[in-house]
C-alpha cells in the first residue's frame, strides 16, 4: 500500500508539473506566433514554431509516466522503468534536432533578411519567452530530481532550449531595431546557442542510452559495492560482481565465497545479509542476486589472510 501511495504521488506531481509546461508552452507560442507577424520578425515566429515542438515532449511525458511507474508483472518482472528511459532518449534526440532547426532558421531569416522591419512587439515577445522558460526550466528540474525522475529532468532542459533559441531571436530583432546594417548577429547567435543545445543533448541522451544497453556501474561504485559485501561477517570473498542501471536504481548481481563448512541455512543468512546491506546503502540498489559459492577450509583461511593484508595496507 506504501509503495502504491508513493507511486501515485509521483505521478500526479509529474503530471502536474508536465501540464503547466504543456499550457505555458501553447499560450508562448500563440504570443510568438503572432507577436512575430505582427513584428515583421521571422526569427521570432520560427521562435513560436519551435516552442509547439515542446508540446511533443509535454504529451509523450502525460501518457508515459503511468506506464513506467507501474509495478511490475509477468512480462516485466523488472518493472517498467525503461520506457522512462525511451522517452528520456527521444527528448534528447529532438534536442538535436531542435538545435539544428535553429540553425537552419536563422539561416533562412539572414538570406531572406526580414529581421531588417522587426518592431518592438516581437522584441518583448521574445524577451517574455526567455523569462518564462527560464523560470519552467528551474521549476521542473527541480521537481525532476526530487522524484528522480531523469524525464523529467530531460523534458526541464528542453525548456531551457526553448529559452536558449530566443535569444538570438530576441537579439536579431534588437539590433534590427538599433543597427539595420548588422543582421548577421542573428547568424552568429544561433550558431552558439545551437552548441548549447546540442550539449544539452548530450547530457541527455547519453546517460539513456548507456542505461538501454545495460552499460554497468563505473569502479569506484564497483569498489564500494565490494567493500560492502565484504564487511558482511561471514563472506570470504566477492566475484562476477555485475551491475546495471534501470532509472536511477541499479541491479546487482554477485557471487560471494563462504565457508564450505556452515549449513545451508548459515549460508542462506549470510547472502540475505549481504543483499540488506547493499538495498540499504547509499548507491540506490533496487535489487541483490547473490549466488553463494562454498570454499574449503584451506582456501577460506588463505581469503581471511588476504583479507587482513588488505585492511591493513588500507591504513
Amino acid at each position: 500500500m506504501l509503495e502504491e501511495a508513493k507511486r501515485i504521488e509521483k505521478v500526479a506531481a509529474i503530471s502536474k508539473v508536465t501540464w503547466v509546461g504543456l499550457i505555458v508552452n501553447v499560450l508562448l507560442a500563440v504570443l510568438k506566433i503572432v507577436a512575430g507577424i505582427m513584428g515583421n520578425s521571422r526569427a521570432v515566429t520560427a521562435d513560436g514554431i519551435h516552442s509547439l515542438s515542446d508540446l511533443i515532449t509535454d504529451v509523450s511525458l502525460l501518457v508515459g509516466v503511468r506506464m513506467w511507474t507501474a509495478p511490475p508483472d509477468e512480462l516485466h518482472p523488472y518493472g517498467h522503468q525503461r520506457f522512462e528511459t525511451l522517452i528520456t532518449a527521444g527528448i534528447g534526440i529532438l534536442l538535436a534536432v531542435v538545435a539544428v532547426g535553429v540553425v537552419v532558421d536563422a539561416s533562412v531569416a539572414y538570406s531572406e533578411q526580414h529581421i531588417h522591419h522587426a518592431k518592438l512587439v516581437a522584441l518583448w515577445a521574445a524577451l517574455a519567452s526567455i523569462v518564462v522558460k527560464e523560470i519552467l526550466y528551474r521549476w521542473t528540474a527541480y521537481y525532476g530530481r526530487i522524484h528522480k525522475a531523469p524525464s523529467v529532468v530531460a523534458n526541464a532542459w528542453n525548456h531551457r532550449s526553448d529559452a536558449l533559441s530566443s535569444i538570438p531571436a530576441a537579439a536579431s530583432v534588437l539590433v534590427a531595431l538599433i543597427f539595420p546594417e548588422l543582421h548577421w548577429v542573428d547568424l552568429v547567435g544561433s550558431i552558439i546557442v545551437a552548441f548549447f543545445i546540442i550539449h544539452a543533448a548530450w547530457e541527455v541522451t547519453v546517460p539513456a542510452v548507456n542505461e538501454l544497453v545495460d552499460k554497468g556501474a563505473p569502479d569506484d561504485v564497483l569498489g564500494g559495492l565490494k567493500d560492502l559485501v565484504l564487511s558482511v561477517e561471514g563472506v570470504m570473498d566477492v566475484h562476477k560482481l555485475r551491475t546495471r542501471y534501470q532509472g536511477l536504481a541499479v541491479f546487482v548481481d554477485l557471487h560471494i565465497s563462504v565457508d564450505g563448512k556452515i549449513t545451508v541455512e548459515e549460508g542462506h543468512a549470510i547472502a540475505d545479509s549481504v543483499e540488506n546491506v547493499l538495498e540499504n546503502s547509499e548507491y540506490e540498489v533496487a535489487d541483490a542476486l547473490v549466488h553463494v559459492d562454498p570454499v574449503s577450509s584451506n582456501d577460506a583461511k588463505s581469503q581471511q589472510r588476504r583479507r587482513r593484508r588488505r585492511g591493513r595496507d588500507m591504513f
